[in-house]
Order: C-alpha cells, then structure tokens, then sequence
C-alpha cells in the first residue's frame, strides 16, 4: 500500500486514557510512599513532600522553611558544601528545594546505576545538617536583594498585593515576605524548625526504572526518618467587593494588571466547565482576550487568564502588562469579553478549535513517567486520583456551548472582583 503523503493523517479525539495507577507503600513510621515504575529511562526521581506549618496551623516565622531547606545542602556532619556538591555532580544527581505556600521538601533526580550509592548521602540531608553560620548569613543577603529588586519589578508586585487581596494578609497564601523578615531569621530558628517541626505529614513521590530490592531499600532509608502527623483544617475563602488597589509609579511605561477572584474546588461538579470557560477567555494564544487586545489593539504583548491551583482553594486570574495611557480601556475590554462569553453562545467554529486545542494540551500533559507523577501529585493532595483526569477528558470532548455560558455567569461576577494594578 502506497502511503499518500499528500493528505494530512485523520483526526481521532481519544475516547478514554489509560493512567497507571501508583503503587502504594506505607513505611514503618507510618509515611505513604507511591511508584510510577518506567523501564524506558534509566532516570530516578525521588521526592518527600510535607506540609507546611501554616497549612497546620502553626504560623513560624515567614521564610524559617526556605532558609531551613536551602542550608541543608551547605554541609552536613560529615561532608561540607564542597563535599556534597561534587559528590552529587560526580554521580550526575540534582538536589532541588520545594518550598511553597503549602508544601515543604527535597527531591532527588539521579540515575538508576547510581541511585544506591546516592541514596544514603541524601537520606543524610534529612537529620545531619549542620546550618553553617556562615552560609545562612550570605543565604540572607542574597535573599534580601532578590526581595528588593523583585519588588521593583511591576509584575511581581502586583502579583504579590493580588494574593494580599485576594486571601488577606493573616493567611499564608496572602502574606508579603520584606527584607525585615530576612532580617529576624537566626540559626537557632533554623535548629529548631529542622529538629521539631519540618517532617510533618510527609508523603514520599517516586518514579524510575527501579525494581522491588530498589523500593525496598528506599523504605528501609526513610523509615526512620522523625515524621510528625498533624490534622489539616481545610480554609474557607469567600469573594467579597474590595476596592480597587492602584499603586501609580511615574516612571513605568507600563502598568501590570491584575484581575481576579476565589473559585470553587477542583471536585465540584462545575469544575470542568470552568477550566474550559477560561480556556476560551484567556487560556490560549488564541483566545479572546489575545486577539482582542494584543492582535486587534496592540495594547499588551501578552494578556491571559489562568486557574491557579492550590490544594484547597483554587482562584482565576487574568494577567497582563498594558501601555499605561491604555490601562482603562483594556480594563473595560476584559470585562467586555468576559459578558459576551457569558450572555452569546460560542459559534461551531471556535467551539472545535478550542476542543481540539484542549484535547491535544491535554495529553501533552502525560508524555512521560516524570510528568505522570507530577499529574498524581497535583490530583493527590487535592484528595482525588487518576479518575478526576479521565472525567476532564471526557468534558473536553463533549460540553456545549450552554453549559459554557452558564458556568461563567455563576461564579465570574464582576463585583466578586479583585483589581490590582501597578505602574
């Protein structure tokens, strides 16, 4: 049979995905440890995941965790900064930091060959870090720079005074870090934080072409690892009016815009038709809001509007940097678009554009073992599994256009807004 190079190969929307599901493990010191198993790269990642303490509760002083994190790679008991550095470079290992609103922890990406040897020198970051004085003090400085030159940056003040808004300054998701909370943190903070209060309701992530021997060696290193188990009380937000908040710097060209409010929870049944709502408004390169204000008025070189994805507390947003002397009206075209998105149906044309777009981002989001954990992980700690990602699918391929415009006129109210423009 002669292949026809001529025509395009046909177009097949999936009707279902197959997702292996994770193995799970629970170790000694009662720590949940999950497995995505892939025998086509000799790669191993390896990532403990804990709470932080303001999710529990216990709200230490702001950047305790982060600098906590950071200083167990600058030496342990038995190997300083150097050491641990050309140790991991030698057997081609990464050490990275997770340190967010809600989660703290280390990950390791290393090889299969060497995942042994590399293990126990990792395991060793947990409880024999040492927090030289030296380092926490440069540690410090570099970090109050960062926090002053990004502070000049309009984007990432205004994303900052959004969270503040949006979430309010009292919780963890709203807070501001300054230069003054650099200046508090002390070693004995650091000391403290890592001996009572960083391993708390840890979960382990691994992928990697590992066998049985390799698991088991993995919960024989953690499984004495000092773990503390806390409950979680899940926040409430709720969208309140909020005036607008305007922080005018002269010198800027631009102003960065901000608008957004709280949205319901990943399993809410309305879920879905959001996601795909803001897809149509702001979530692609084709969007609304990219023809109306970058390619039709040129005002911005990049609007969009995203979910943004917390465990308990997913929000939109729309971002854009504007031409200042623009700023209101592209204000009043957001809106604009978001009203014709909620009162006109979606033509035929755009509706299989922006499925076909959706179907195809989609399962880009699974082309590797890597990426897969990474989708766990995210649907995990929400309290979902795999069935959320088959559920999203089958949406994709089957809303219409009325439960597109229904679901934005329910939860995206121009007076449950949020607006923060700097510049």
């Amino acid at each position: 049979m002669t292949l026809n190079r001529s025509l395009a190969p046909e177009f097949k929307i999936p009707e279902d995905i197959s997702l292996p599901k994770p193995t799970k493990r629970t170790l000694k010191n009662g720590v949940p440890l999950f497995f995505i198993p892939t025998t086509a790269v000799d790669a191993v990642k390896l990532e403990i995941n804990t709470d932080t303490q303001s999710m529990v509760g216990d709200l230490e002083k702001k950047l305790v965790a982060y600098f906590t994190l950071h200083l167990t790679l600058e030496g342990t008991k038995t190997k300083n900064s150097e050491v641990l550095d050309d140790f991991f470079d030698t057997y081609a290992s990464e050490v990275d930091v997770i340190s967010n609103f809600e989660h703290n922890g280390l990950s390791l990406l290393t090889t299969t060959k060497h995942f042994a040897k590399v293990l126990p020198v990792f395991r060793s970051l947990f409880t024999e870090a040492i927090f030289p004085e030296k380092e926490l003090v440069k540690r410090k400085s570099q970090k109050s720079l960062s926090i002053t030159i990004q502070r000049e940056k309009n984007s990432v003040q205004a994303s900052q005074l959004f969270r503040n808004q949006l979430f309010d300054q009292g919780h963890s998701y709203g807070q501001i870090v300054t230069e003054e909370d650099v200046d508090a943190i002390v070693r004995e903070d650091l000391l403290a934080f890592y001996k009572d209060s960083l391993w708390i309701n840890p979960e382990i992530f691994v992928t990697g072409n590992l066998n049985e021997t390799a698991l088991d060696l993995i919960a024989q290193t953690f499984e004495s690892l000092p773990v503390t188990f806390k409950e979680i009380e899940s926040p409430v937000f709720s969208n309140k009016a909020k005036a607008r908040i305007y922080e005018n710097r002269e010198k800027s060209l631009q102003s960065s815009l901000r608008i957004g409010c709280h949205l319901i929870p990943k399993n809410h049944p309305d879920y879905f038709a959001l996601y795909v709502f803001n897809t149509f408004l702001g979530g692609y390169f084709g969007s609304r809001l990219i023809k109306n204000i970058r390619e039709e008025k040129g005002h911005t070189y990049g609007i969009y509007s995203s979910i943004g994805s917390l465990k308990d507390a997913d929000y939109w947003v729309v971002m854009a940097d504007v031409q200042k002397q623009f700023l209101e009206e592209v204000i009043g075209e957001i809106y604009k678009e978001l009203d014709l998105l909620q009162t006109e149906l979606i033509s035929d044309q755009e509706l299989e554009v922006v499925r076909n777009y959706m179907i195809g981002n989609f399962l880009s989001n699974f082309s590797s073992a890597f990426d897969l954990i990474d989708r766990f992980k995210s649907i995990h700690q929400a309290g979902l599994d795999f069935g959320f990602f088959q559920r999203q699918l089958d949406f994709i391929r089957s809303f219409n256009p009325e439960e597109i415009r229904s679901v934005g006129k329910k939860y995206l109210k121009k007076e449950n807004m949020v607006e923060v423009i700097v510049g």
